[in-house]
């Protein structure tokens, strides 16, 4: 039950950071959407315990989730920005 809580939050969160970026490169589809909620969740998650925010048996909440995959989302476009389109 847990991954699929962790599967759930993920999405959530990677609808919300593709709906407020504005970049134009966003990463579609159900996985894709999916897997950017989930790496910004772990981002988040290091970060925060890096920071001191949280302990070590702590995760990021929603919130930090979001702001994660919009962290990752915008490292996203720096890379596909320099890969030429074909």
């Amino acid at each position: 039950m847990g991954i699929l809580w962790i599967v759930v939050i993920g999405f959530v969160a990677g609808i919300i950071a593709r709906l407020v970026s504005p970049v134009p490169n966003k990463p579609a589809g159900f996985l894709l959407t999916t897997l950017l909620g989930i790496a910004g969740a772990f981002v988040a998650t290091f970060l925060g315990q890096a920071v001191g925010w949280y302990r070590a048996d702590q995760g990021a909440g929603f919130i930090a989730a979001t702001l994660g995959a919009l962290l990752v989302l915008f490292i996203w476009n720096r890379f596909a920005a320099r890969r030429p389109s074909l």
